[in-house]
């Protein structure tokens, strides 16, 4: 019986398919964009306020008696960062897809870009912040909440927000907050049975498994990028002028690269910083 087996032909794939990946920043429209800077760092004026009352009038013609302000300057130091894929010239006639011309790779240098920025945004919240006069300041203890041997419930999200409304730092102050959220604070949530049925209905958990969108007052960020470390997640809430982000040079480039036998190289180099404008601004949540 004759046969034509071997005349049969595979059609190659004429697009190139991106494994699964966050590709946009999660963070960066809830922060303050500083925008472009110049030189090696960036500095953030702070004002502190006592919350005390005008003082009271009590001595008609007496001498003036000063009350001082509190100064504070946070540096935020530029780092740099640079990543870069190279495609011989000699593959190239050997494929049906240019990963090159194709903006294949830039694609992936943008996507790479956009996770470094919301690392050092998400860094910037729980890190150690540099002064003007050398010193250095931690996010203070009161502004964490502990784990407690337990995973991301209501309750602590309520602590949050007590916290942000005792330092008048939420909407009612003008505000915009915002949270961050990986899988496994979405699976405690979805399973946390003090959850009202109103609550999962607002935000569309029952019908989607979906917490995006506004909840309890915060904007809710999907985020993987959350610390884990001895068993604990930490993610962050944050007033969106708590956390101020400034980008230095961003430069894209397509080449050729002669001391490479002429490969095709596709490369992006950048400069980004962060810090924190006021550490009452933000909270830290620990969970397991």
């Amino acid at each position: 019986m004759p046969t034509i087996t071997q005349a049969f032909v595979t059609q190659w794939d004429a697009a190139i398919r991106a494994e699964a990946a966050q590709r946009d920043s999660r963070l960066l429209s809830a922060v303050t964009d500083r925008g472009s800077i110049t030189g090696e760092s960036f500095t953030i004026n702070f004002l502190g306020d006592d919350g005390g009352l005008l003082d009271a009038n009590s001595v008609r013609h007496g001498d003036t008696e000063w009350s001082l302000a509190e100064h504070s300057t946070p540096i935020v130091n530029m780092a740099d960062f640079y990543k870069a894929f190279p495609l011989d010239r000699n593959d190239i006639p050997k494929m049906i897809v240019n990963p090159v011309t194709g903006g294949d790779y830039m694609q992936l240098l943008m996507n790479a870009k956009n996770r470094r920025i919301d690392d050092i945004i998400y860094n910037a919240a729980r890190g150690s912040q540099l002064k003007k006069d050398a010193s250095t300041e931690d996010l203070p203890a009161g502004q964490k909440i502990a784990h407690g041997g337990t995973g991301f419930t209501k309750a602590k999200l309520i602590e949050a927000k007590k916290m942000f409304r005792a330092n008048e730092a939420d909407e009612f102050n003008g505000e915009e907050l915002s949270i961050t959220y990986n899988s496994v604070m979405l699976e405690d949530i979805l399973t946390d049975t003090t959850l009202t049925s109103a609550d999962y209905m607002a935000v569309k958990m029952l019908q989607n498994g979906d917490i995006s969108g506004k909840w309890m007052g915060f904007k809710w960020l999907p985020y993987n990028g959350i610390t884990f470390s001895a068993s604990t997640y930490y993610a962050i809430a944050f007033a969106k002028s708590g956390i101020h982000f400034g980008k230095g040079y961003e430069e894209g480039n397509v080449s050729k690269r002669p001391d490479k036998k002429d490969a095709w190289q596709v490369s992006m180099g950048s400069s980004y910083g962060a810090g924190r404008q006021d550490p009452k601004k933000v909270v830290e949540i620990a969970f397991q």
